[in-house]
């Protein structure tokens, strides 16, 4: 819907790593750089990390492995989170990582999904060498899943580099969409939507209504 003059002043689009992005930014967007937003850069690697470690619960559980299957069940949240958002509970889980399975292949998976998300925060010249090393680590880890992520990062390398470069993300789109998710919840039981698009108008539009002060 926009002119031709505001589409060709467009100069960065950031989004997740979706194709059909990438194919309306080359259409509409003739001028813009495309980026990756870096959340989504770390959720591919936590979802295959996760992949992993239902992979080796399962064989746990197949083999009838009860001490096994406690282990993976027990580490499941602490792989996922930065290390400094830990409970005490999960710092515990996390500390016993590296035994948790015989061949190491969660506790390698972890290290790679910190390795990825630390490297995002460098300056472009580091995080390049970076990347570079993490891609060739991530190929050659025997991991399955971590084998196939890697070959999803060698080929969006560029736009990952050109997200540490211009430094834009999805930050505050991602923030007002939660915000409507808590409004939509927050509407159950309108029996209009014309109600809730004027809650999350109030909520989300940078109105600043003033009520008149109660008489005493």
């Amino acid at each position: 819907q926009l002119t031709p003059e505001q589409r060709a002043s467009i100069r960065v689009v950031t989004g997740d790593g979706a194709k059909w992005i990438d194919s309306c930014v080359k259409e509409h967007c003739p001028n813009a750089e495309r980026v990756l937003d870096g959340f989504h850069i770390v959720s591919w690697m936590t979802g295959a990390l996760d992949d992993v470690r239902k992979r080796l619960w399962n064989d746990a559980r197949r083999g009838g492995d009860q001490e096994g299957v406690k282990r993976m069940r027990g580490v499941k949240y602490a792989v996922l989170k930065n290390p400094d958002h830990l409970t005490d509970r999960q710092d515990e889980s996390l500390a016993a990582l590296r035994n948790t399975d015989p061949k190491g292949q969660l506790y390698r998976a972890w290290q790679l999904k910190e390795l990825l998300r630390n490297l995002l925060k460098h300056p472009l010249g580091q995080a390049t060498a970076e990347l570079k090393h993490w891609v060739f680590w991530a190929s050659h880890s025997r991991i399955p899943e971590i084998v196939e992520l890697s070959q999803k990062i060698r080929r969006r390398r560029p736009d990952i580099l050109r997200t540490i470069e211009l430094g834009y993300s999805n930050a505050r789109l991602e923030a007002f969409n939660n915000r409507i998710k808590v409004t939509i919840r927050m509407a159950y039981g309108f029996h209009h939507v014309d109600n809730l698009i004027a809650l999350i108008m109030l909520r989300c539009g940078g109105l600043d209504i003033r009520l008149p002060k109660p008489t005493t």
